[in-house]
């Protein structure tokens, strides 16, 4: 089983100053050996991978804590807004994670009318190689 057949892995982008910063993510295998998740491009991991292709990736349960045993492997990471790519991954994540998806959006909905901010789901997809 490949580090893309996980449930949840721990996608971790870099500030410029070279500190860390790990997020759980879902992930879903793509062609080439390469995978990929769906995010928002307001999350911090958007705006991270604007200065820096840089990442890691480890298994890792749904807040992120990393599995016993495992080690975090060295990537480079693009983000995408349309394409094949886009698709793909897009297809994939709700082919994977089915309900889930339909809920996830639900929750980000009542967020944003909480917090009063514009709704904004899954409009990009991180494209993630291993080094």
């Amino acid at each position: 089983m490949g580090i893309e057949d996980e449930k949840y892995v721990r996608f971790t982008t870099f500030k410029r100053d070279g500190t860390p910063v790990s997020t759980a993510t879902w992930i879903v295998p793509l062609d080439g050996g390469r995978m990929g998740f769906w995010t928002a491009s307001t999350t911090g991991k958007v705006k991270r991978l604007a200065h820096t292709a840089r990442v890691e990736v480890q298994p890792s349960d749904n807040r992120g804590r990393a599995k016993p045993g495992t080690d975090a492997i060295g990537a480079t990471a693009q983000v995408v807004s349309d394409g094949d790519d886009f698709a793909a991954v897009k297809r994939r994540i709700v082919a994977k994670y089915g309900a889930m998806t339909t809920l996830t959006r639900f929750l980000a909905r009542i967020g944003a009318f909480v917090r009063r901010r514009p709704f904004v789901y899954a409009d990009r997809v991180v494209v993630i190689t291993p080094n």
